[in-house]
């Protein structure tokens, strides 16, 4: 069973409602966990004061952090009342991402709790979000929050990896389907899967005049339907919450999530290429900025990140 029981949430600093404070608590009062409220900070103009003693240069850090940790506190308070214990720390760092995953690894937290949003397009393409780097590096689950409720009754959507047979890729779709098994229990939730598999091959088609596209495509479709049904079947999922479709998983996972209305979409990642770069650049903005709902990363078992090494 997957317990959540020490959860980390980023604070934005640049909002009035916090989201991941919000639905992490949701979930430590069904987990009895305890939450730490993590806001990481820096002043730029802090470079440009070497004219001031190191004396001077200190106390004016100190100064930023004791009244951003006075603002945090005052952001907690609303939260106080739900029964969770919740405590903060603030961490004066200039690269936001390795400060978080610095602290879940010393803290040793069991799920890291981030708010987004839809980035501005052009900047993805220069500045890589915070959010991409905690999904590529942290080696526990991420959850990334949108603005969308958890009612009871609703709907968890695990993305899978059923085109390879390797034992990683079977490993890490058993983890994400038992993390979807866990939370729908907390939150009487039902749980569906989700594949795209690739269509035919234009090339193929073009110069191999004999080439039958359908059979080809009809038995790329059984494959994959075949695989995720024996996990459906595994995990006592009925197949009728089965999604196999073809199309790249950028397009699959959120028509999937918005057409069957998901609260949480779970995704894997082993690495940067195939299907598990899914979480990886372009696709990872594709996916978080066309699904409306949560969505959950999840590393394979034995994940070490380049931030521990």
């Amino acid at each position: 069973m997957t317990e959540y029981k020490k959860i980390l949430v980023v604070i934005n600093p640049t909002v009035d409602h916090q989201a991941a404070l919000a639905r992490a608590v949701e979930l430590a009062t069904k987990s009895n966990a305890s939450i730490t409220a993590f806001l990481s900070i820096y002043d730029f103009s802090y470079e440009m004061t070497s004219i001031l003693s190191s004396h001077e240069r200190e106390a004016m850090r100190q100064g930023v952090i004791d009244q951003r940790s006075a603002w945090l506190d005052t952001a907690i308070a609303p939260f106080n009342s739900a029964g969770v214990a919740i405590d903060s720390k603030v961490i004066w760092h200039n690269r936001p991402f390795e400060s978080v995953i610095n602290c879940a690894l010393e803290g040793q937290y069991d799920l890291i709790v981030k708010s987004t949003h839809e980035h501005d397009k052009l900047k993805a393409v220069i500045f890589t979000p915070t959010d991409w780097h905690l999904m590529r590096k942290a080696p526990m689950p991420v959850l990334m929050v949108k603005e969308h409720d958890w009612p009871v009754a609703g709907k968890i959507l695990c993305a899978l990896n059923v085109a390879s047979e390797d034992s990683e890729h079977q490993t890490l779709n058993g983890k994400i389907i038992e993390h979807a098994k866990d939370l729908a229990t907390k939150f009487s939730a039902d749980v569906h899967l989700v594949n795209g598999y690739p269509g035919t091959p234009v090339n193929l088609a073009i110069e191999l005049p004999d080439f039958d596209a359908h059979a080809y495509n009809n038995n790329i479709r059984m494959q994959h339907q075949s695989r995720v049904e024996c996990l459906a079947q595994a995990y006592d999922i009925p197949l009728d919450r089965c999604h196999v479709e073809e199309g790249l998983p950028e397009d699959v996972i959120p028509e999937v999530a918005d057409r069957i209305d998901a609260e949480l979409v779970i995704l894997g990642t082993v690495g940067r290429t195939g299907f598990s770069a899914a979480l990886i650049g372009n696709t990872a903005e594709h996916v978080i900025d066309s699904i409306r709902c949560d969505l959950l990363a999840i590393k394979p078992e034995g994940y070490v990140s380049p931030l521990a090494e």
